[in-house]
């Protein structure tokens, strides 16, 4: 089968374009053919090594697979060869670790693309468990920008955040792949949202999908903003996708007792904040990575509702998955991005 190797740590450039063997399907496991990957921006900090080194290379990441089952393992039912699906994105190894919540807890929990083979290639195989029929009726490369971005998002609100109906949630950089599904996901959980954005376009784009305050941080103090939104109390709920000195001011924009979370760090991992900002206001910073295959399921069900739509910027073939991480890494993506393994 075809892949996108990456064989060192670095730019973009070393990812290539290879033949790799394609994997046979054990007991209880299916393969996978892969018509669509999505491409996240882990996978950027993951090849460029910001993550972690401890990833034995030659490795192929992607943890976004949507596709058609084409080979059953033993023992595996409920599915059939030609079905189209949706593998879940990330889950344990250990079938006795299968029912362990938060499934990133369980001792044998792996991401593909982090802990294993990922979806830039032809084939991936995965558990039946946590492999879910595609009844979406969308075709396969919208499809692949959901799981990851839309199983995540839904955790770091609904989960981690604790959203509820009415709430004041503000997303920052919500034109990126995780801030444009967020703003999307606290719609469907019945709250007003408001997201910072860098231009004029990307503040269209973050009306189109329902923002009810577009906050262009180019011009614009998003504290003082919030603030007023929000009759000088701040936000109920901050979800934080960049890190790095944004940081503060999203402890800043949240209101007292209110919750922060930490979902990325685009503008850096290190971060700077005055202590005083959290504990006399009794705000509660929490991290989020990874989800449950509930989450993903939910997320579906207001997909298939319409209450939520997956935001295919570009589409390219595998063999260009270096350019698409030079997209991902330029900002130049509006929402999320998806590499095509079948394409000439």
């Amino acid at each position: 089968m075809k892949a996108a190797v990456m064989n060192e740590f670095g730019d973009a450039d070393v990812l290539t374009y290879e033949d790799l063997e394609t994997p046979k399907p054990r007991a209880g496991h299916v393969l996978v053919k892969v018509l669509a990957a999505g491409v996240n921006r882990l996978d950027h900090y993951l090849r460029e090594g910001s993550v972690t080194r401890d990833i034995p290379l030659p490795h192929v990441l992607g943890a976004d697979a949507a596709g058609e089952v084409a080979e059953l393992g033993e023992g595996v039912s409920g599915l059939e060869t030609g079905q189209r699906v949706i593998v879940v994105p990330g889950f344990p190894l250990d079938e006795a670790d299968y029912d362990i919540r938060p499934a990133l807890t369980a001792p044998s929990f792996a991401l593909p693309g982090l802990h294993i083979r990922g979806t830039y290639a032809q084939y991936i195989e995965a558990p039946a468990r946590f492999v879910v029929a595609d009844d979406t009726g969308l075709p396969p490369e919208q499809v692949a920008t959901l799981p990851v971005v839309l199983a995540t998002s839904v955790h770091a609100l609904k989960q981690v955040g604790g959203v509820k109906a009415g709430d004041k949630v503000l997303v920052q950089a919500g034109a990126s792949g995780s801030g444009s599904m967020q703003i999307q996901v606290a719609k469907a959980l019945g709250a007003e949202v408001a997201t910072t954005v860098r231009d004029a376009a990307k503040a269209d784009f973050a009306k189109s999908l329902g923002a009810d305050l577009v906050i262009n941080t180019r011009k614009e103090d998003p504290v003082a903003r919030v603030k007023d939104w929000t009759g000088g109390q701040g936000a109920d709920v901050v979800i934080d996708n960049l890190g790095g000195e944004v940081l503060a001011q999203s402890i800043d924009a949240a209101k007292a007792q209110g919750v922060i979370v930490a979902y990325g760090f685009a503008a850096g991992p290190e971060v700077r904040f005055d202590i005083r900002s959290l504990f006399f206001t009794k705000k509660q910073l929490r991290g989020t990575m990874a989800s449950d295959p509930e989450d993903l399921e939910w997320g579906l069900e207001q997909v298939r509702a319409g209450h939520i739509r997956p935001l295919l910027d570009r589409s390219l073939p595998l063999r260009e998955a270096a350019e698409a991480h030079r997209l991902i890494a330029a900002g130049r993506v509006k929402g999320n991005l998806v590499l095509l393994p079948w394409a000439a």
